[in-house]
């Protein structure tokens, strides 16, 4: 299973889920994507707002987050995930 957050230089909401996961420790959790530099993949998994939570297992999504929630539900989504598979830990 892997987490990837799907997200561009210039938006404002998607600096703060990068602060919220950070603060929660699960900023390691995630591969970052960047939809200006990595359309074709963006397009792939249908991103069409950011920032997008996208949960892939075996290149199929498993679970998908938009936007930025409260902190109390991105605790909830990511252990809901764990229980399922393992998360992929990404350096980016």
């Amino acid at each position: 299973m892997q987490v990837l957050r799907f997200t561009a230089s210039w938006c404002q909401p998607c600096k703060a889920l990068a602060q919220q996961l950070e603060e929660l420790g699960l900023d390691k959790d995630v591969t970052v994507v960047d939809i200006d530099e990595q359309q074709d993949l963006a397009i792939q998994y249908g991103v069409r707002s950011v920032p997008t939570l996208v949960a892939v297992d075996n290149n199929k999504e498993v679970k998908r987050m938009v936007g930025v929630k409260a902190k109390d539900l991105i605790l909830d989504w990511f252990p809901k995930l764990e229980k399922n598979s393992n998360i992929v830990k990404s350096n980016n």
